[in-house]
């Protein structure tokens, strides 16, 4: 019975597990653009960068857009494509815009 229990617990909290991890990069090592091409990419876009560092498996800039609006950006470290930009409102209050990162 001890058993069984276990069992269901394990599976009524499994699917939420799988859905906090959906913000996570899965890439091998091998896969990744290097960390220069992350500063270009925030150089193109007219990002100021502060930092850059790996957060759940993704590349993650910290710094400023065009506008002096501090930023945190996630990008795929494969492919360099934008997946998160939290922005950081005039009234301090985060703001995050999404990207549909497709098949990753």
């Amino acid at each position: 019975m001890k058993k069984t229990l276990t069992i269901l617990g394990f599976l009524a909290v499994f699917p939420a597990g799988v859905a906090l991890a959906d913000d996570d990069c899965f890439v091998p090592m091998a896969d990744w653009q290097p960390r220069e091409a992350v500063a270009r990419l925030a150089d193109e876009n007219g990002w100021t960068v502060r930092r850059i560092k790996i957060d759940d498996g993704c590349y993650e800039i910290n710094g400023s857009d065009a506008e002096g609006r501090r930023i945190e950006v996630t990008v795929h470290p494969a492919t360099l494509q934008v997946i998160d930009i939290e922005y950081e409102d005039v009234d301090d209050r985060p703001r995050s815009d999404k990207k549909d990162r497709g098949n990753d």
